[in-house]
Protein backbone atom coordinates (compact mmCIF):
# COMPACT_ATOMS: atom_id res chain seq x y z
CA UNK A 1 0.00 0.00 0.00
CA UNK A 2 1.33 3.43 -0.91
CA UNK A 3 1.63 6.09 1.77
CA UNK A 4 0.57 9.68 1.14
CA UNK A 5 2.43 12.61 2.69
CA UNK A 6 1.88 16.34 2.73
CA UNK A 7 5.56 17.12 3.28
CA UNK A 8 7.12 19.25 0.54
CA UNK A 9 10.85 19.74 -0.16
CA UNK A 10 11.92 23.32 -0.96
CA UNK A 11 15.40 23.75 -2.46
CA UNK A 12 17.24 27.05 -1.87
CA UNK A 13 20.69 27.93 -3.19
CA UNK A 14 22.71 31.04 -4.05
CA UNK A 15 26.46 30.89 -4.58
CA UNK A 16 26.94 34.28 -6.30
CA UNK A 17 29.54 36.22 -4.33
CA UNK A 18 29.04 39.75 -3.08
CA UNK A 19 29.81 42.29 -5.80
CA UNK A 20 29.62 45.99 -4.98
CA UNK A 21 29.42 47.07 -8.63
CA UNK A 22 27.71 43.95 -9.99
CA UNK A 23 24.55 45.89 -10.82
CA UNK A 24 25.99 49.18 -12.02
CA UNK A 25 29.60 50.15 -12.73
CA UNK A 26 31.14 53.40 -11.55
CA UNK A 27 29.62 56.44 -13.25
CA UNK A 28 28.63 60.02 -12.58
CA UNK A 29 24.84 59.96 -12.28
CA UNK A 30 22.85 63.05 -13.26
CA UNK A 31 20.23 64.75 -11.07
CA UNK A 32 17.18 62.46 -10.67
CA UNK A 33 18.62 60.06 -13.25
CA UNK A 34 18.68 56.27 -13.40
CA UNK A 35 21.84 54.23 -12.93
CA UNK A 36 22.80 52.05 -15.87
CA UNK A 37 22.20 48.41 -14.95
CA UNK A 38 25.11 46.98 -16.92
CA UNK A 39 27.34 45.34 -14.31
CA UNK A 40 28.47 41.72 -14.24
CA UNK A 41 25.27 40.61 -12.49
CA UNK A 42 22.97 42.44 -14.90
CA UNK A 43 21.67 41.37 -18.29
CA UNK A 44 19.61 43.33 -20.78
CA UNK A 45 19.28 46.30 -18.45
CA UNK A 46 17.92 44.40 -15.43
CA UNK A 47 19.07 42.05 -12.66
CA UNK A 48 17.76 38.58 -11.81
CA UNK A 49 19.25 37.07 -8.66
CA UNK A 50 19.30 33.40 -7.68
CA UNK A 51 17.58 34.35 -4.42
CA UNK A 52 16.55 37.60 -2.79
CA UNK A 53 19.58 39.86 -2.23
CA UNK A 54 20.16 43.15 -0.43
CA UNK A 55 21.09 46.15 -2.56
CA UNK A 56 24.28 48.08 -1.81
CA UNK A 57 24.86 51.57 -3.24
CA UNK A 58 28.33 53.10 -2.88
CA UNK A 59 28.78 56.85 -3.31
CA UNK A 60 32.05 58.56 -4.20
CA UNK A 61 30.86 61.81 -2.61
CA UNK A 62 28.50 62.95 0.11
CA UNK A 63 25.07 61.62 -0.89
CA UNK A 64 23.66 61.55 2.65
CA UNK A 65 21.13 64.21 1.67
CA UNK A 66 19.62 62.28 -1.23
CA UNK A 67 18.19 58.81 -1.81
CA UNK A 68 18.06 56.09 -4.43
CA UNK A 69 14.88 54.28 -5.42
CA UNK A 70 15.18 50.57 -6.20
CA UNK A 71 12.35 48.95 -8.19
CA UNK A 72 11.93 45.23 -8.80
CA UNK A 73 10.28 42.15 -7.33
CA UNK A 74 10.45 40.20 -4.08
CA UNK A 75 11.12 36.47 -3.70
CA UNK A 76 7.43 35.73 -4.39
CA UNK A 77 7.47 37.67 -7.67
CA UNK A 78 5.43 40.61 -6.33
CA UNK A 79 6.39 44.18 -7.20
CA UNK A 80 8.61 45.84 -4.60
CA UNK A 81 10.18 49.29 -4.18
CA UNK A 82 12.74 50.53 -1.67
CA UNK A 83 14.20 53.96 -0.93
CA UNK A 84 17.82 53.82 0.24
CA UNK A 85 19.37 56.94 1.77
CA UNK A 86 22.76 57.65 0.24
CA UNK A 87 26.05 57.46 2.13
CA UNK A 88 28.80 60.02 2.65
CA UNK A 89 31.68 58.64 0.56
CA UNK A 90 30.82 55.05 1.38
CA UNK A 91 28.28 52.27 1.07
CA UNK A 92 24.59 52.30 1.97
CA UNK A 93 22.77 48.97 2.16
CA UNK A 94 19.03 48.46 1.82
CA UNK A 95 16.86 46.23 3.97
CA UNK A 96 14.70 44.51 1.35
CA UNK A 97 15.65 41.28 -0.44
CA UNK A 98 15.19 41.75 -4.20
CA UNK A 99 14.84 38.77 -6.53
CA UNK A 100 14.85 41.06 -9.55
CA UNK A 101 15.73 44.72 -10.11
CA UNK A 102 14.53 46.72 -13.11
CA UNK A 103 15.74 50.18 -12.09
CA UNK A 104 17.78 52.15 -9.56
CA UNK A 105 17.20 55.90 -9.73
CA UNK A 106 18.79 58.79 -7.88
CA UNK A 107 16.34 61.10 -6.11
CA UNK A 108 18.49 64.21 -6.09
CA UNK A 109 21.89 65.03 -7.53
CA UNK A 110 24.72 62.62 -6.58
CA UNK A 111 27.88 64.43 -5.50
CA UNK A 112 30.27 62.03 -7.22
CA UNK A 113 30.42 58.67 -8.90
CA UNK A 114 28.00 55.91 -7.88
CA UNK A 115 28.16 52.12 -8.09
CA UNK A 116 25.51 49.55 -7.16
CA UNK A 117 25.66 45.88 -6.33
CA UNK A 118 24.90 43.36 -3.62
CA UNK A 119 26.23 42.07 -0.30
CA UNK A 120 26.56 38.44 0.86
CA UNK A 121 23.13 38.63 2.51
CA UNK A 122 20.52 36.42 0.84
CA UNK A 123 17.01 35.14 1.53
CA UNK A 124 14.36 33.02 -0.15
CA UNK A 125 10.82 31.81 0.42
CA UNK A 126 10.02 28.47 2.04
CA UNK A 127 6.26 29.06 1.96
CA UNK A 128 4.31 32.31 1.84
CA UNK A 129 1.57 31.17 4.24
CA UNK A 130 1.02 29.16 7.41
CA UNK A 131 3.32 26.14 7.45
CA UNK A 132 5.39 23.82 9.63
CA UNK A 133 9.09 23.18 9.06
CA UNK A 134 9.87 19.49 9.63
CA UNK A 135 13.59 19.40 8.89
CA UNK A 136 16.48 20.64 6.77
CA UNK A 137 19.30 19.22 4.71
CA UNK A 138 22.22 21.64 4.45
CA UNK A 139 25.25 21.41 2.19
CA UNK A 140 27.90 23.42 4.00
CA UNK A 141 30.53 25.75 2.52
CA UNK A 142 34.04 26.88 3.40
CA UNK A 143 32.93 29.22 6.20
CA UNK A 144 30.57 28.70 9.14
CA UNK A 145 27.44 30.76 9.66
CA UNK A 146 23.73 30.57 10.40
CA UNK A 147 20.52 29.85 8.55
CA UNK A 148 17.71 31.86 10.09
CA UNK A 149 14.14 30.94 9.11
CA UNK A 150 11.87 33.85 10.01
CA UNK A 151 8.11 34.18 10.36
CA UNK A 152 6.53 37.03 8.40
CA UNK A 153 3.57 37.61 6.10
CA UNK A 154 5.47 40.26 4.12
CA UNK A 155 8.28 39.28 1.75
CA UNK A 156 9.33 42.93 1.81
CA UNK A 157 10.01 42.67 5.54
CA UNK A 158 12.09 39.48 5.74
CA UNK A 159 14.87 41.37 7.48
CA UNK A 160 12.61 42.25 10.41
CA UNK A 161 10.73 38.93 10.49
CA UNK A 162 10.51 36.94 13.72
CA UNK A 163 13.43 34.53 14.03
CA UNK A 164 11.72 31.20 14.66
CA UNK A 165 14.25 28.52 13.69
CA UNK A 166 18.00 29.17 13.55
CA UNK A 167 20.52 26.49 12.55
CA UNK A 168 24.30 26.77 12.44
CA UNK A 169 26.44 25.68 9.50
CA UNK A 170 30.00 24.36 9.74
CA UNK A 171 33.18 25.38 7.95
CA UNK A 172 33.53 22.27 5.83
CA UNK A 173 32.78 22.61 2.13
CA UNK A 174 30.29 20.13 0.64
CA UNK A 175 29.68 18.33 3.97
CA UNK A 176 26.00 17.39 4.32
CA UNK A 177 24.22 18.26 7.56
CA UNK A 178 20.74 16.89 8.29
CA UNK A 179 18.53 18.60 10.86
CA UNK A 180 15.45 16.80 12.15
CA UNK A 181 12.72 18.76 13.93
CA UNK A 182 10.87 16.65 16.52
CA UNK A 183 7.14 15.92 16.69
CA UNK A 184 5.01 18.17 14.46
CA UNK A 185 7.81 20.55 13.47
CA UNK A 186 8.15 24.29 14.01
CA UNK A 187 5.03 26.33 13.24
CA UNK A 188 5.24 29.49 11.14
CA UNK A 189 1.91 31.28 11.48
CA UNK A 190 2.35 33.83 8.69
CA UNK A 191 4.98 32.54 6.29
CA UNK A 192 8.49 31.07 6.38
CA UNK A 193 11.54 32.70 4.77
CA UNK A 194 15.16 31.52 5.04
CA UNK A 195 17.96 34.07 5.51
CA UNK A 196 21.61 33.08 5.01
CA UNK A 197 24.98 34.42 3.93
CA UNK A 198 26.48 33.40 0.59
CA UNK A 199 29.68 31.44 1.21
CA UNK A 200 28.41 29.91 4.47
CA UNK A 201 26.19 27.25 2.91
CA UNK A 202 25.94 25.96 -0.65
CA UNK A 203 22.32 24.88 -0.49
CA UNK A 204 19.40 24.32 1.86
CA UNK A 205 16.55 21.86 1.38
CA UNK A 206 13.70 22.69 3.74
CA UNK A 207 11.04 20.06 4.43
CA UNK A 208 7.68 21.65 5.24
CA UNK A 209 4.02 20.71 5.54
Amino acid sequence: MSHMTDVKAIFISDVVAADDNGYSASAQVANNAALTLGGALASGGSVTNSSGRLTEITSGGDDSGISFTVVGTDVNGASMTESITGADSGAATGEKYFKTIVSITAVGDPAGTVIAGTTVDAADVVFSGRTRVKGLTIINDAAAGNIDIVDTADAGAIGSGTSTLKVGTVASATVVHDVSVPQDGVLFENGAYAKFAVGKCESITVFRS
